[in-house]
């Protein structure tokens, strides 16, 4: 995997703060693309063969990550909390976690969990709500919190530790939901051949995912799509549950075919599944209960083809998750193989076969 896979999940970036990611996506995208589009959200996509006759196909992942915001400084000097994106309460306790100060530093933290000595009083608990969580950095009181750099409103992530597993196989880090879309997107404008494409051709990445979807409805409105891929990590079942369409790490890419705001056009159901097995290509099918910047897309202007290519992860939208490399070829693989047949006749075939 290319080293910008790991240089994205190392940035910070929840929703309303992406700029960090944003700066590194431009920065790859500006030496090929023909043009960059940003619409007023922030979400950024290059463009190539914009002057094809053909098509125009949008590869989108997101930058932001679950994390949070400083919501207020207490006057021990201790941070409370916002969440921002969907985040179980369950793992946060005694995570360590950066503020990121205006200037781009951080402020070290740790999220304040009591000690059994303390919960031996049965009136008192552990604090299980997000609310009362705190985030604890040191500072002795508020006006120590102020003079180290804490302001209300900053963005706070989870301290990453970037990690092979002992085979080699996987990755373990925070950030994948979904730096690992916005990377894709990078591999794969790197990866075309200009000739080789029967469309229009625009890959980036869209902001505040997490919050509603909201930068996949500005950029599309902007770009115009006649078809839409999103590619995003979804959250494997296959440590808690044995299910065939719940995602199995290592098992190929995941045909998304429903969630609760797309199901699949049946058109590119169809089309993805061809194109897999036509290059013998691993996938397997998933049921979703979240959704994705594709739902957001198939209701710009008169209606969008679109679809998720999901890349398998374990534990997304906590602390920590993980991929498998073998999924990460199968999600490239395959969108090459789709964009080499995107011209007007197969935009017709995949609508007439929903």
């Amino acid at each position: 995997m290319k080293k910008y896979y790991k240089d994205l999940v190392s940035l910070p970036g929840v929703a309303s703060h992406e700029k960090y990611v944003r700066e590194y996506m431009r920065e790859h995208l500006a030496p090929i693309a023909e043009e960059i589009v940003q619409d007023n959200l922030g979400s950024i996509f290059g463009g190539i063969n914009i002057d094809k006759d053909g098509p125009t196909v949008m590869l989108a992942g997101h930058m932001d990550e679950v994390g949070a915001m400083v919501e207020e400084i207490t006057s021990k000097g201790l941070i409370k909390m916002l969440s921002i994106g969907s985040i179980s309460p369950t793992v946060m306790i005694s995570q360590h976690m950066d503020v990121i100060l205006d200037d781009g530093t951080t402020v070290p933290g740790v999220v304040g969990a009591k000690p059994p000595h303390l919960l031996r009083d049965k009136s008192t608990q552990q604090v299980s709500s997000f609310d009362d969580f705190f985030l604890d950095i040191g500072a002795d009181d508020y006006q120590h919190a102020l003079d180290l750099g804490v302001k209300i409103g900053q963005m706070i992530v989870f301290r990453n530790d970037y990690t092979e597993s002992a085979d080699g196989k996987k990755i373990f880090s925070k950030a994948w939901d979904d730096r690992f879309g916005c990377a894709m997107s990078l591999d794969i404008f790197e990866s075309v051949k200009k000739e080789e494409l029967p469309c229009r051709f625009y890959a980036g990445a869209n902001v505040q995912e997490e919050v509603g979807l909201r930068g996949a409805t500005t950029s599309s409105f902007k770009i115009k799509p006649d078809l839409f891929i999103a590619v995003d990590c979804s959250p494997c079942q296959d440590t808690f549950a044995d299910t065939k369409v719940g995602g199995t790490l290592g098992d190929g890419f995941l045909v998304r075919f429903y969630d609760p705001r797309a199901i699949l056009h049946q058109g590119m159901k169809q089309f993805i599944e061809e194109t897999a097995l036509a290059n013998n290509i691993k996938f397997q099918y998933y049921k979703s209960m979240g959704g994705t910047d594709a739902a957001a897309v198939q209701l710009s202007r008169e209606g969008v083809l679109v679809c998720t290519i999901g890349m398998p992860a374990r534990y997304i939208h906590s602390t920590t998750s993980i991929i498998h490399k073998d999924d990460y070829e199968a999600v490239r693989d395959v969108i090459l193989a789709m964009l080499k047949q995107i011209d007007f006749k197969k935009i017709n075939e995949i609508k007439q076969n929903g």
